[in-house]
C-alpha cells in the first residue's frame, strides 16, 4: 500500500500539470505561437541547467562502469521494447506499413523523464537521479537513432543530428568536469542559478505536452482504436516490465541502476512518440491512442511492478 500511496502522490501533480497545459491551450492562453520558443527554452537551458545540477558532484556516476552501463542499458531497453512491439504490431489490428511503425515506436520507449524524474526524486536518494539522467543519454541514442529509423525506414543522418542537444550535452561535459574534480571549484551561485533554473523545467515542459496533447486529440477515437490500445498495454505494462525487471537481475551494476531499471519498467509510453509521428510521417491517431491507453493503465500497474522491481533491486 506505501508503495502505491507513494506512487500516487508523486503522479497526480504529473498528470495536473499537464492538464493545465491543455486547459490553458483551451483557453488560448498558451498559443501555438509561443511553442516553439517555450519548447526551446526548455530544451536548451531548463532541462541542462536541471541535468547540471543533479549530475554535478554526484559519486554514482564518478564510477567508470555506471558512466559505461547506464547508457548502454538505455540504449538495449529501448531496443528490446522496439522488437517487440514491432513484431507485436499485427497483433494490434495494424496492416498499414506507418501504423505498424508508429505502434513500434510508441509502445517500445517507456517514459523516460517528466513521470520517473519526479518519482525518483521523491522515492530515492540523488545519486539514483544522477543515474537516471545518464541511463536516459543511452535511451536519447536509441529514440534518434533506432527509433527514428523505425518511424522513417531510414533518416539516420538526421537523427544523429538530432543527438547534439544540449540536455545530452550538458550531461556529458557535467560527467567530465566530475572527473577532473570540477564540483568543488565550481562557485556556489552557479549552482544555485542552475538549481533554480532546473527546477523550471519539469513543470514547463508538462504544459507543453498538455497543450500538444490538447492540438492531437481530436485523433484520438477509441472506438476505432480498441485492439490497438489493448495490445499496447499488454506488451508495455505486461510483457516488456517483465523483460526489463529481468535485465535488472542480469546487470552487475550498482543499486541506483537496478532502481532506475525498475522505475523505467513500470512507465508507461512516452508521450514524445506523438510529436514525431506528426512530424515524421507516423500515425499520430496511433501514437495518442498508445499513449492515452499506457499512461492511464499505469496507474493500475505502476506500484506492482515498482514493488516487484525495487525488491529485485534488494530496497
Amino acid at each position: 500500500m506505501s508503495e502505491f500511496l507513494t506512487v500516487i502522490q508523486a503522479v497526480l501533480p504529473v498528470f495536473s500539470i499537464v492538464a493545465v497545459g491543455f486547459t490553458l491551450r483551451r483557453l488560448n492562453w498558451l498559443t501555438e505561437e509561443a511553442d516553439a520558443s517555450l519548447l526551446r527554452v526548455t530544451i536548451n537551458l531548463l532541462i541542462p541547467c536541471l541535468a547540471f545540477d543533479a549530475v554535478l558532484g554526484s559519486h554514482s556516476v564518478q564510477r567508470a562502469g555506471t558512466v559505461a552501463l547506464a547508457p548502454l542499458v538505455g540504449y538495449g531497453t529501448v531496443a528490446l521494447g522496439f522488437g517487440v512491439s514491432y513484431l507485436t504490431r499485427r497483433w494490434a489490428g495494424l496492416a498499414g506499413v506507418a501504423e505498424g511503425r508508429t505502434f513500434a515506436l510508441a509502445t517500445g520507449i517507456y517514459n523516460y523523464g517528466y513521470v520517473p524524474l519526479p518519482l525518483a526524486t521523491l522515492m530515492f536518494d540523488r545519486e539514483t537521479v544522477a543515474v537516471l539522467f545518464v541511463h536516459n543519454v543511452g535511451v536519447e541514442l536509441a529514440l534518434w537513432s533506432l527509433g527514428l529509423w523505425l518511424l522513417r525506414g531510414g533518416g539516420w543522418r538526421e537523427g544523429w543530428r538530432r543527438l547534439l542537444n544540449p540536455p545530452l550535452v550538458m550531461i556529458v561535459l557535467t560527467l567530465v568536469l566530475n572527473g577532473v574534480g570540477g564540483a568543488a571549484t565550481t562557485p556556489a551561485f552557479v549552482r544555485q542559478t542552475a538549481q533554480l533554473l532546473g527546477q523550471c523545467a519539469i513543470p514547463l515542459g508538462l504544459v507543453l505536452i498538455g497543450a500538444t496533447l490538447s492540438d492531437e486529440i481530436h485523433e484520438f477515437h477509441p472506438a476505432r482504436g480498441t485492439r490497438t490500445m489493448l495490445m499496447a498495454c499488454v506488451v508495455r505494462l505486461g510483457v516488456l516490465p517483465s523483460l526489463m525487471l529481468l535485465v535488472g537481475c542480469l546487470v552487475p551494476g550498482p543499486s541506483e541502476l537496478k532502481r532506475v531499471i525498475a522505475l523505467q519498467a513500470a512507465m508507461g509510453s512516452a508521450v514524445f512518440p506523438v510529436v514525431m509521428a506528426k512530424h515524421y510521417g507516423g500515425d499520430t491517431a496511433v501514437a495518442l491512442r498508445v499513449v492515452v491507453a499506457t499512461t492511464v493503465g499505469a496507474f493500475v500497474t505502476m506500484p506492482f511492478w515498482l514493488r516487484f522491481g525495487l525488491r529485485i533491486a534488494g530496497d
